[in-house]
């Protein structure tokens, strides 16, 4: 590993499309920092097969192998201590994480979630904003807090909605941005130019507003 590339832990429940995203990004260099493991807590996730094609250690943490969600996170934290990472960065991770082991990374841990939040926490977001009327959706990439999808936001990108949509077409535009977005995050964290300080997202010394950097005022 070059100097100064920080080490990442990529948490993944699904098809790994943000964690393909990021792979690229470091293997291009976009990212000064290496993934040196990445976790799923699904044996079948299609994102172990691209971080084994990628020659990347992988893990599988299987919730009914452990008494309980803070048991099983603790032996994800410990792995996590073990492999030294700098950051821990949730693309798709559809576990909730216990208080314990955000505590433990409190100012290390980025989601990327497909809302303009505060708008849509949790899931089904694309139903919801289209029942709701809205002319536009979008993706977030935040901080991780003890709330669901509540941390200081860093980043957002919007999408329209048009009249004729079917929530394929939404999830399409989203899942675009989310391939920019998160890889530019988490390269400003590599670069030292992105923090967490009281609860607030700092890019490049200046405090973000509530909404993030790219969010209209």
């Amino acid at each position: 590993m070059k100097s100064g590339m920080i080490r990442m832990a990529v948490l993944i429940s699904g098809e790994g499309g943000n964690l393909q995203a990021l792979i690229d990004a470091c293997d291009s260099g976009k990212i000064n920092g290496e993934i040196v493991t990445v976790v799923s807590n699904k044996a079948d996730a299609y994102g172990l097969q691209r971080a084994q094609q990628a020659g990347i250690e992988n893990r599988t943490f299987l919730r009914n192998a452990y008494a309980d969600n803070q048991t099983m996170d603790l032996a994800i934290a410990d792995y996590l201590q073990q492999c030294k990472v700098d950051l821990i960065v949730l693309a798709g991770y559809m576990k909730i994480l216990t208080a314990a082991f955000i505590q433990r990374f409190s100012d290390r841990i980025l989601n990327i979630h497909p809302s303009l939040l505060p708008k849509y926490p949790g899931l089904d977001t694309y139903r919801r904003a289209m029942e709701a009327g809205d002319q536009q959706h979008g993706t977030t990439v935040h901080f991780v807090n003890e709330e669901v999808d509540a941390g200081a936001i860093v980043l957002q990108a919007k999408v329209p909605i048009f009249s004729d949509d079917q929530v394929e077409d939404v999830v399409e535009r989203v899942k675009a941005q989310e391939l920019q977005i998160y890889p530019l995050v988490v390269s400003w964290f590599a670069q030292g130019r992105l923090q967490l300080l009281d609860g607030k997202a700092w890019l490049d010394g200046e405090a973000l507003p509530p909404n993030g950097y790219a969010a209209d005022e």
